[in-house]
């Protein structure tokens, strides 16, 4: 690809990422304030679980968002991809956000392990971005003049 620059794709994909944690840091709020009422056997707010879903949700669409910016702009600068280990993580990411939205989709009283997978997941999900983000700093390095 022969762009101008690639400092615009980098802007969105900063701004992606905050966005994304910051999609991660609701969703593990409500979904603790979620798990707290259930343990307390106390009624949730009626909009929570639809809060909870509409955020997983926005998540979803900016973990591809990255993910296609990241293979543009890596096969546009380089022409090939694998230049460091900021691609394993993010795919990590990407594979570990749609096994969370899988098994969201699959709790229900006669799935009782599909809640403790989606938890898990998403406890592993917080390491996972830790990675993304650090491997992703170093990848921001070699980009800007």
């Amino acid at each position: 690809m022969d762009l101008p620059s690639f400092l615009w794709l980098w802007k969105i994909a900063a701004w992606s990422m905050g966005f994304a944690i910051f999609a991660y840091l609701l969703l593990a709020t409500s979904g603790g304030w979620m798990f707290f009422c259930r343990q307390k056997q106390e009624p949730r707010p009626y909009w929570m679980r639809p809060f909870h879903s509409i955020t997983g949700i926005i998540m979803i669409g900016l973990v591809l968002l990255l993910l296609g910016i990241g293979i543009v702009g890596t096969v546009g600068h380089y022409g090939s991809l694998g230049h460091s280990p900021h691609l394993l993580a993010g795919l990590a990411v990407v594979d570990l956000v749609f096994l969370s939205a899988w098994s969201a989709v699959q709790i229900s009283g006669e799935r009782p392990w599909a809640r403790w997978l989606h938890i898990g997941t998403n406890a592993i999900l917080c390491i996972a971005f830790i990675w993304v983000s650090l491997t992703g700093w170093n990848v921001v390095q070699k980009y800007l003049p």
